[in-house]
């Protein structure tokens, strides 16, 4: 996804404010004000209070395993990364992996449309100065992603058949094979030399119809990035590291989704286990639209209405969705600029010595 711009430049690169507004804003921001006026009326008045007194009273035994899992999840996403990144022999320790892993997440999460984009670009970096080679680093990458949205696929589908509805099982598993269209895309290109060569030639033309309109990329793009995908084909990995892999991104949700539920506990309530899934992947698949920095209120809204169609009352679900927000969206962001900030700094420590050298 794209950030959407308000500014346009004009032919010396000086900002100019656009005129008008496109029909597509319009239309975000007419979703946007929708689902605050749906939200306001949702929690408004008593339940609104009775949702500020539950999180006051929370039973911090449970918000501190919500923490734990949390962290959990947040290992096991680092540890998938260092698993693929091992591919090409190179030992990088666990630590430097959760550093990156941290920062990366927290670029991800305070920038809106972007903000994956922008992460995805900082992990590759910091890959690079550790040592990953560049080929390495980018197949591990679009591995991991690819990974992550299958067992976020098997998620969402365990999710839709344990609520015992047939028609919510047939829209999981309907969602979870739209959402493998792109990995399977990629993997074909990958493994296949003739989809390969395929995909080759439609960049090229795309890459021809940019050159005449904007001049760009050079004419030797076609052929690196050919090369680039030859090299990234020949990387492999046993099957059973791939098994390893996806269990720890299967892992990584599962984790996420059980700081949900003790945070539900956390509050008092009991935690609604049918339907928990399929309203955990409901809340992350509206988190995907992107309009909002890590989805704040999108998320918080529709992970409460679905927390309240499987069951919850509406206090209990909003104190829940607020707590587990809490530690899994503002406490991993502060960590993960705090990260940035020492990795920042060790960049800098370093660069007086390896111009030196």
């Amino acid at each position: 996804m794209k950030r959407a711009e308000s500014d346009q430049r004009d032919a010396h690169g000086s900002p100019r404010r656009s005129q008008g507004h496109r029909p597509w804003q319009v239309l975000l921001l007419l979703v946007v004000v929708v689902g605050g006026v749906a939200l306001v009326a949702t929690f408004a008045g008593s339940t609104l209070t009775d949702s500020m007194t539950t999180l006051a009273h929370l039973n911090w035994p449970w918000l501190l395993l919500a923490l734990i899992a949390e962290a959990g999840s947040m290992a096991a996403f680092a540890r998938t990364q260092r698993r693929l990144l091992r591919a090409s022999g190179t030992k990088l320790d666990l630590g430097s992996v959760m550093a990156v892993t941290y920062a990366g997440n927290a670029i991800s999460v305070s920038l809106p449309l972007a903000g994956s984009e922008m992460a995805t670009a900082f992990s590759f970096r910091q890959f690079n100065r550790h040592g990953i080679d560049a080929a390495v680093a980018g197949w591990a990458l679009a591995v991991s992603g690819i990974i992550s949205s299958l067992a976020f696929a098997v998620v969402l589908a365990g999710g839709a058949f344990a609520s015992g509805s047939a028609t919510a099982a047939l829209v999981g598993v309907s969602g979870a094979v739209i959402s493998l269209l792109p990995a399977a895309t990629v993997i074909a290109a990958v493994r296949y030399r003739s989809i390969r060569d395929a995909l080759n030639r439609l960049l090229a033309r795309l890459f021809g119809v940019s050159r005449r309109l904007v001049n760009r990329p050079g004419p030797d793009a076609d052929s690196a990035l050919e090369r680039f995908l030859d090299r990234v084909a020949r990387i492999r990995l046993p099957r059973l590291q791939y098994a390893e892999v996806f269990g720890l991104a299967l892992w990584n949700w599962v984790a996420d989704c059980l700081c949900l539920a003790a945070a539900i506990r956390a509050t008092g309530a009991a935690v609604p286990w049918r339907g928990l899934f399929l309203a955990y992947t409901a809340g992350m698949t509206a988190a995907s639209v992107g309009l909002t920095p890590g989805g704040v209120g999108i998320i918080e809204a529709a992970l409460a209405a679905a927390l309240v169609g499987a069951g919850l009352k509406a206090h209990h679900a909003l104190a829940a969705v607020l707590a587990y927000r809490l530690v899994s969206f503002w406490l991993v962001m502060t960590v993960g600029w705090l990260v940035m900030l020492l990795v920042t700094r060790r960049g800098d420590e370093r660069t007086p010595a390896d111009r030196a050298a």
